[in-house]
């Protein structure tokens, strides 16, 4: 016995030191197998998509026709008059192309091709005329039971609904589309609905009124500036009148003043300043003289006098002086006070002199500032109304311009090429055949990895064989049987059929699991009732006696007896009749000329069968039972129900387990294990019965194992 296998075994016996897989391991090869198995599922849910995407594309979906137009965004501007001043046309860069494009696809243009075509009064752009499907219809009728039932009013609702018009703009917008080719100032404008006329006619009508509307706004702003420049150059023109009158009263009121008189009169003013620094240095000079002369009057000394003043007057009068002549003393003071007279005099002449000329100065400096002051502000005056002038100019010229260019305004793009009726675009067949197509080997993948996931039963004997660690004695498909009482007759009547074959293929590995000591006494049991173990049971009966070997078939589920299903006419006696000795155990078996082998039915007991099996009674009757016949084989009740099969088994020489093919569950497997582990007792093998070779093409394992394989259809009979 091999326990190295599976996690399943290890619930089975005592966990031993074994390799194992990390639980996040994904046998990819598995995998593989498993989509190959279900590949009919997986063709099927593909066939399934594509028929679904093929009616869809050829019989529900609406064909959508798709219509373009290309319009040019001019580069170069045709004007007659430029005022690029006065409104700039648009951009070329890519900013301004796509800004161009939102105007094309905004409400309001649109809202214009919705009124233009009456697109309100076609159900394709007002869902208001369209028949709603059935479950919006529901839906519908849903939100008003709610609405009544909790009380809320369809007032609300019914003024958050949109309008027709705004129904339509919304459609509109879906249904077209705008771009910008690379490296060109052209756009393409694609109109897609039902019908190939109207998405040309919403296109062209749409590049048409995309091109007023440049006309219209160009022209709306020609009147703006119109009237705006119309009213500055009024405020101008009365401003200027203004400054010009209030300039003529300034230089009426003043004198008459240039540049370059100011200039000659500061030339004047600053040779007066020189002069006035000289006269004033005189008058310093002349001060200090009149004191100098004073002072050597003070001191008497006629030498010194005489000899600073340097008089020749005073020089001659200085020897009579000399002499004692009193009236030349008289004459030399005489002469003294003279001259000092004349240097006071002189003085007072450079004095006045002076002030005289500081008095004209101070005029001319006070001429020159108020003249200064006129000047500047004359010229600030005169700045201010040039200016006033000037703009005036400007804006009158530019005011023509525009009310000349008012009647010469074009639009920014040109139409290059107008919208014809549109090739269908939608429903694209291939294109949705091959998505279906792929949708539908994915979901089907799916669905078959799914169910290999979720399964859990066992649908062949690799699986089984590497879930347990034992080995798949055989694989017996399931008989086409109305009645259980058939089974026999079926058997001896089609002797090469596949299920007979399989029971050979079973009976030889079960005497071939010990070749030095082949099992006599047999155990037939499962995990559960309904499994076939007693199918198997009196289908290798049958087959033993066909090898002349003297068969003792013994109804080991006395709790349930449902041999009386398969032998109607057994007579009375069996098990317990047997056990008690009181008869020859050849008197209590009957043979079935139809099996070729002796039965042993159950009887009813009053005490408990686990009990019964347990005695020595038992123990002594499978011993004389193992001398008499050939072969012994025990149908026993299903292990997992009651402990009577673990009884049983301590007096066979082999067990074998009959699992149903996809109905036993890993875990019932499991459980089983563990009751004949705690019994010490060592499963034979496993008989994998009820296969449906329908069932095991279905998921993908017809033709691999077994009798039912497809590869052995020529060695069997038809059932």
């Amino acid at each position: 016995m091999n326990d190295t296998r599976h996690p399943l075994f290890e619930q089975a016996v005592p966990r031993q030191s074994r390799p194992e897989l990390a639980d996040d391991e994904i046998d990819l090869v598995e995998l593989l197998r498993a989509l190959w198995r279900g590949k009919l599922t997986i063709m099927l849910v593909t066939a399934l998509a594509i028929l679904a995407g093929g009616y869809y594309a050829l019989g529900l979906a609406q064909p959508q026709y798709r219509s373009s137009a290309k319009l040019m965004l001019e580069v170069r501007s045709n004007q007659v008059v430029d005022i690029e001043s006065v409104m700039s046309g648009v951009s070329t860069e890519t900013a301004a192309l796509n800004t161009e494009i939102e105007i094309i696809l905004s409400r309001r243009l649109l809202g214009k091709l919705v009124d233009e075509l009456a697109l309100v009064d076609d159900p394709e752009f007002n869902p208001d005329l369209r028949s709603p499907p059935l479950i919006a219809q529901a839906r519908s009728r849903v939100q008003a039971l709610l609405s009544a039932l909790l009380g809320t009013g369809t007032a609300q609702q019914e003024s958050a609904r949109k309008t027709p018009r705004a129904e339509a703009v919304d459609g509109l917008r879906d249904a077209l589309s705008a771009s910008v080719q690379r490296d060109t100032y052209v756009f393409t404008i694609s109109a897609t609905t039902g019908s190939a006329d109207k998405s040309a006619r919403i296109v062209n009508t749409l590049a048409d009124l995309y091109l007023q509307d440049q006309i219209s706004v160009k022209f709306e702003a020609t009147e703006t500036a119109v009237t705006w420049l119309s009213k500055r150059v009024t405020e101008l023109e009365q401003d200027l009148r203004e400054r010009e009158e209030t300039l003529k009263a300034a230089r009426a009121e003043t004198d008459l003043v240039s540049p370059e008189t100011l200039q000659g009169l500061n030339l004047r003013s600053k040779d007066m300043r020189e002069r006035l620094e000289e006269m004033r240095a005189r008058a310093r000079e002349a001060e200090a003289e009149v004191v100098r002369l004073q002072e050597l009057r003070d001191t008497g000394n006629r030498e010194s006098i005489t000899e600073e003043i340097g008089d020749p007057s005073l020089r001659q009068l200085l020897t009579p002086i000399a002499r004692g002549d009193a009236e030349a003393k008289t004459l030399f003071d005489q002469r003294l006070d003279t001259l000092i007279a004349g240097a006071r005099e002189a003085r007072e002449r450079i004095l006045g002199q002076t002030n005289a000329l500081a008095t004209s100065h101070q005029n001319l400096q006070r001429r020159i500032d108020r003249q200064s002051a006129d000047l500047v502000r004359i010229q600030q005056m005169e700045r201010e109304t040039e200016t006033t002038r000037t703009l005036y100019e400007t804006f009158l010229t530019r005011l023509k311009e525009t009310t000349v260019q008012r009647g010469l305004q074009q639009a920014d793009s040109r139409v290059l090429s107008d919208a014809i009726p549109g090739e269908k675009v939608a429903p694209r067949t291939a294109l949705i055949v091959a998505l279906s197509m792929m949708l539908g080997l994915m979901a089907g993948a799916a669905i078959v990895l799914v169910r290999q996931f979720m399964h859990d039963t066992f649908r062949n004997a690799e699986d089984l064989e590497a879930a347990i660690g034992l080995p798949v004695l055989g694989q017996i498909p399931r008989m086409p049987l109305k009645a259980r009482e058939d089974l026999i007759g079926y058997l001896r009547d089609k002797p090469t059929s596949a299920p007979a074959e399989a029971v050979r293929n079973l009976r030889t590995s079960l005497l071939l699991s010990n070749i030095d000591n082949p099992p006599k006494v047999i155990m037939s049991t499962s995990a559960l009732p309904g499994e076939g173990k007693t199918t198997q049971s009196i289908a290798l009966a049958q087959n033993l006696a066909e090898l002349g070997k003297k068969v003792l078939l013994i109804e080991g589920d006395i709790r349930r007896r449902v041999f009386a299903e398969y032998f109607r006419n057994a007579p009375q006696g069996g098990v317990l009749t047997a056990l008690s000795g009181e008869v020859p155990l050849h008197e209590v078996v009957f043979h079935d000329d139809r099996l070729g082998a002796d039965v042993l039915m159950g009887e009813k007991s009053r005490a408990n069968a686990a009990d019964l099996f347990s005695s020595d009674t038992f123990s002594a009757f499978v011993a004389r039972a193992r001398n008499a016949y050939d072969f012994v084989i025990i149908d026993t009740p299903p292990v997992l129900v009651v402990p009577d099969a673990r009884v049983i088994g301590q007096h066979v020489d082999a067990i074998m387990f009959t699992v149903a093919w996809n109905s036993t569950q890993h875990s019932q497997v499991a459980a089983a294990l563990r009751e004949f582990a705690s019994a010490n007792l060592t499963i034979t093998g496993i008989a994998l019965a009820q296969i449906d070779p329908r069932g095991m093409r279905r998921y993908g394992y017809g033709g691999k194992y077994g009798a039912y394989g497809a590869y052995g259809r020529g060695y069997y009979e038809a059932a």
